[in-house]
């Protein structure tokens, strides 16, 4: 059984950060893409960042709309993703959802949301202006 524990959410002010984690259980981490994907009010769930890793190699993948601001890490041993986000904006105020792409092909990270077979319940983040 898989299963996705997000955490980390709150709320912050405009130019703050805050640090999400994703505890991944019943399944092999290593060689799994982890996304992170955001969904508010009224809006359609997003990619916001994805990463792979396994032992040829791995890459991270970013939206336009947070690259350079986020950054996507994850912890093997603990079988952990994580999403530091900077500079919060108050667009950036969402849902934020982990995610498990468990049949990944090395080097690529989706970005579509019918690539992911597992989420986590989610997360809040709210940022004031």
């Amino acid at each position: 059984q898989v299963q996705l524990v997000e955490s980390g959410g709150g709320l912050v002010q405009a130019g703050g950060s805050l640090r999400l984690s994703c505890a991944a259980s019943g399944l092999t981490f290593r060689g799994k893409t982890m996304g992170w994907f955001r969904q508010a009010p009224g809006k359609e769930r997003e990619f916001v960042a994805g990463i792979y890793w396994s032992w040829t190699g791995g890459t991270t993948r970013y939206a336009d709309s947070v690259n350079g601001r986020f950054t996507i890490s994850r912890d093997d041993a603990k079988t952990t993703a994580y999403l530091q986000m900077n500079s919060l904006k108050p667009e950036d105020t969402a849902v934020y959802y982990c995610a498990a792409d468990v049949d990944s092909n090395s080097g690529y990270v989706p970005s579509v949301r019918s690539a992911y077979d597992y989420w986590g319940q989610g997360t809040q983040v709210s940022v004031s202006s």
